[in-house]
Formats: structure tokens, sequence, C-alpha cells
């Protein structure tokens, strides 16, 4: 009996330190199983950071960009509404060039008629050339392809034509009935004050009577100054003092 305690005592002991250890061992495996959730946790949480810092970010930058466009937008509007206020004065105008349209058409009508009138009393130079240039208006005015704008540039143009015409000298060559003969002559024009003309051959010369509406004879003591205006005329000589006839009016 007496070795039968210590025994026991042993045994007890051994089936102690035997559950302690198995308890620690559990504390420990619980230790490294919540550690182990701990990390997995925190790496979510630096996950879930990480994440929310890019979404704050990205939310900064649309905020940014929203601002950008609120302004973009107030700057569109301005020129919207720019654009709508131009529309409506375009609108506007073509209505106003509707009307201007219907009234310049006969002024312009107007205007060819007395050009044709003008160039029929005025002194006979160049006729052809200024009665097809009248010819071609009224035939541009029955012209659905060509604008009122540009007839109208082209009536202005002829008149200023005329007018250059008596601020002009000029020289050039026709033909004209010389004594019942058709001659080949060259013409003298000193703006509208004078138009003269001498035969090739020099023999015969004269100068536009207004009045009398013809061609009257010169001296022949006025051809070389006849000749002389052709040279200054064609560029061949210097402007020079002219002695010519000159018809007065009455």
């Amino acid at each position: 009996m007496k070795c039968v305690k210590p025994l026991l005592l042993a045994s007890v002991l051994a089936t102690t330190a035997s559950v302690q250890a198995n308890d620690l061992n559990q504390v420990i495996d619980k230790s490294n199983a919540i550690n182990e959730s701990a990390q997995k946790t925190q790496t979510k949480i630096n996950s879930i950071s990480d994440s929310m810092q890019s979404r704050l970010q990205t939310f900064k930058t649309l905020n940014k960009e929203i601002d950008g466009l609120a302004v973009y937008n107030a700057q569109l509007d301005k020129q919207i509404n720019n654009q709508l206020e131009e529309m409506a004065a375009i609108n506007a105008s073509m209505d106003q060039v509707s009307v201007i349209e219907r009234q310049i058409t006969p002024l312009m009508l107007r205007m060819i008629t007395g050009l044709e009138q003008f160039v029929a009393l005025d002194v006979p130079f160049l006729a052809k050339e200024r009665a097809d240039r009248v010819s071609t208006l009224k035939n541009m005015m029955e012209r659905a392809d060509v604008t009122s704008s540009e007839k109208f540039r082209r009536v202005v143009e002829a008149y200023q034509v005329e007018v250059d015409y008596g601020r002009t000298i000029e020289a050039y060559t026709s033909l004209l009935d010389v004594d019942g003969q058709e001659r080949e002559v060259d013409f003298l024009r000193i703006g509208r004050l004078e138009l003269l003309y001498v035969t090739k051959d020099g023999s015969h010369a004269g100068s536009w009577n207004q009045q009398a509406q013809k061609f009257v004879a010169v001296d022949d003591t006025a051809i070389s100054q006849i000749n002389k205006g052709l040279r200054i005329a064609r560029k061949q000589l210097a402007p020079d003092m002219l002695t010519l006839p000159v018809h007065a009016s009455k």
C-alpha cells in the first residue's frame, strides 16, 4: 500500500502535464489562428483603404471635370445665344434684302435705259463697243443665274467706264464714211471735248460737231496736230500742248 501512492501521484502529475500541454497547444493554435485572421482582416482593411483612396481621388478628379464642364457649358450657352441673335439679325436682313431687291431691279432697268440714251446722244466714239455694252446689260437683266448684287455691280461698272471716258485721251482705228467712201481712219478722242479723225494717208481730217451731229472737215494745218495727239495718246510721245479746233456750244 505504501508503494501505490507514489505511483498514483506520478500518474496524476503526468496526466495533468499532458492536459496542460494540450491546452497550451490549443491556446497557441488559437492564437495563431487569431493572428492569421487579424492579418487577413488587416489586409482587407488595407485593400478597402486603398480602394477608398482611389475612389476619393477619382471623385476629386470627376469634380474638377464637372467644374470645367460647367464653365464650358456656360460659355457654350453664351455662344449659342449670340448665334441665335445673329440668326435673327440675318433673317431680318434677308427679309430686308427681298424688299431692296424688288426695289433695285426697276432702278437698274432705269439706269440701263438712261445709259443707252446717253450713249446715243453722246459724241459717237467707240460706238459699237459702247452699244454692245448696253446690249449686254439688257440681256443680263433677264438671266436668273446672275444675282441682283452682280447685276448692280456691272451696271455701276458700265457707268464708271463712261465717266472715265470724260477724263482720258485715246487713239483707235476704225472705219468711217469720208466723202461717200468708207475708209480706215485714226480717231483721236480727248475726253468728251473733242473727237477728231485723220485718214491713213493724211489727206483728210475732221472733227465731230455735236450741234450738227456730224464730222466736219478741218484745215490741213490741224492734221499735224492731230497726228501729234495720236502719238501722245499711244504713249509714243511725251504729253505736250496741242492746238486743235474746238466747236463752241451755243
